[in-house]
């Protein structure tokens, strides 16, 4: 949860931004940041491209959590959630990755480390997910499987 504050914070949004507006911000951002406007300046260019850096990842990490993303995938999501068991899981810094059978995988955010170890101990974390995980937490689409 902390990522999604530093983020939005980093490009003056809050949670009600739409994709357009987000965009908007974005390229206005990115031309303030580019590191083409310090050509004779080379710790203005360099510092440039950590900050352009860090707007890239807080624009597409904000674009894979607003709900108008959230809605245009939503069909994907459920059918996913509902037919496909976990594959595979893995858990970080309050990050739960979730790999599917169908090959689609899904980061929930913000997932306690205690909710964590029960989906472990559970005997099937297929339903433990369906019961606890999906839809209690903000989750972004993290990949996909590539096709054979």
């Amino acid at each position: 949860m902390k990522r999604i504050g530093e983020h939005r914070k980093l490009l003056g949004v809050d949670k009600m931004v739409t994709l357009k507006e987000l965009k908007t911000i974005y390229r206005n951002t990115m031309k303030e940041a580019h590191p083409d406007k310090f050509v004779n300046d080379e710790n203005g260019r360099v510092e440039a491209e950590a900050t352009s850096k860090s707007v890239i990842e807080a624009y597409h990490f904000l674009v894979s959590i607003n709900p108008e993303t959230q809605e245009k995938y939503k069909e994907e999501y459920g059918e996913t959630t509902s037919k496909s068991n976990i594959q595979d899981f893995e858990y970080e810094k309050q990050i739960l990755k979730i790999q599917h059978l169908n090959g689609k995988m899904y980061e929930y955010i913000g997932v306690p480390r205690n909710t964590y170890i029960k989906m472990v101990n559970a005997d099937s974390p297929s339903r433990f997910a369906r019961r606890h995980i999906y839809g209690n937490f903000i989750h972004r689409k993290a990949g996909e499987a590539m096709a054979d």
